[in-house]
């Protein structure tokens, strides 16, 4: 696939995404030092969802698309040393629909990516783990699991 069809397939998520997008999320490509627009890489932001330990924060999220996207998925980044079971130490979100030979469809969304990052925020995959020792801790000790994701959403307060 063509790096024209990729940027297009993303101009026109960008354009959708502007009409329509979920409460309190954001997701617009980077905009690069001369002033034009990045259509491989966005800046995102993730809100914890209400009733959850995540609630009040507001993750930053990276997303890197390719040329063979929409064939291939984008490469989704929190921060590095972001603490999740399905996050990797590096930042990188372990999901199926993120990976090319799990549930990966040319079809997903920019939309459908960020809703299945905030899903997959408080409902960890213990059996897919990305950080085996925040993964431990998730499954071992649950209440000092909660108290560190609290403790973390401190740091995201704000969308800024």
């Amino acid at each position: 696939m063509s790096c024209g069809v990729a940027r297009g397939r993303l101009a026109e998520e960008r354009k959708s995404w502007r009409k329509n997008h979920p409460y309190g999320f954001v997701a617009k490509p980077e905009t690069k030092p001369d002033g034009s627009v990045n259509l491989l890489s966005w800046q995102c932001i993730i809100p914890g969802k209400a009733g959850t330990d995540y609630e009040g924060g507001f993750y930053p999220v990276n997303l890197k698309f390719n040329d063979d996207y929409p064939n291939k998925p984008p490469i989704c980044k929190f921060p590095q040393g972001f603490l999740h079971p399905n996050v990797y130490p590096s930042g990188m979100v372990c999901l199926s629909i993120l990976s090319e030979s799990g549930d990966w469809k040319p079809a997903i969304t920019v939309k459908q990516i960020l809703m299945g990052i905030q899903d997959l925020l408080d409902k960890p995959n213990p059996a897919s783990a990305a950080n085996h020792e925040f993964n431990q801790l998730f499954v071992k000790d649950p209440a000092e699991y909660k108290r560190r994701v609290q403790e973390q959403a401190k740091q995201y307060l704000s969308v800024d």
